[in-house]
């Protein structure tokens, strides 16, 4: 029985090189958004208005604005660390792949706030990203049927589930519950859509 080494490719990345592209990745989104608090703080929150305004045509630009602006450096803060642990985990299967899942959820969601939210509101944050990532890593890995992200959702799941849980509850008039739980649907939906196929078993040769 013989079996013979697939050189590696030139130019192919390894795990570490994923590892350093999607660290470098959401250390600098998270750098834009804190770097985008300091100007709506310089210009006494004048980039507020771009958030999004519920079934008012004025604020579907807030769409693809929202996620990037905040109200306050504490609204800031709290989205920090779950943005650049959920977004590091997702960029690790591809950059690409990565941005194309964020620009799903953040559309869904973004629709269906505009859709679902109290009239007479603002809604900025990237708190749906946030909720959208925790969705689609916490299925992701049973849809594909792969047992490393399975563990990883499943990890996911224990340490942060609860207070997710809590976040997408109606009860919760402080914060936008509606965000939340579009965000978290469409991160479950967009784990369905981007599905890659189950790892097959090795061939036997002889």
């Amino acid at each position: 029985m013989d079996t013979t080494t697939r050189p590696a490719t030139d130019g192919a990345w390894t795990q570490g090189d994923r590892a350093k592209a999607a660290a470098q990745l959401m250390l600098g989104w998270v750098a834009l958004l804190w770097v985008i608090e300091a100007v709506d703080f310089a210009t006494g929150h004048a980039l507020d208005w771009y958030g999004i305004l519920p079934r008012d045509a004025d604020g579907l630009g807030g769409i693809l604005t929202a996620p990037f602006l905040h109200f306050g450096f504490g609204h800031v803060a709290a989205n920090s660390v779950p943005l650049l642990v959920f977004g590091f985990v997702a960029a690790l299967s591809g950059i690409r792949h990565f941005l194309a899942v964020s620009a799903l959820i953040i559309l869904a969601d973004g629709i269906g706030i505009w859709l679902i939210a109290p009239p007479n509101t603002m809604t900025a944050g990237a708190s749906g990203l946030i909720f959208g990532l925790f969705g689609y890593l916490v299925v992701r890995g049973f849809v594909e049927r792969r047992a490393l992200g399975i563990a990883v959702g499943v990890v996911i799941a224990a340490i942060w589930g609860g207070s997710f849980f809590l976040g997408i509850l109606p009860t919760n008039t402080e914060v936008s519950w509606q965000g939340h739980l579009c965000g978290l649907a469409a991160g479950v939906v967009t784990a369905l859509y981007f599905r890659r196929p189950a790892p097959r078993p090795p061939a036997l040769l002889s």
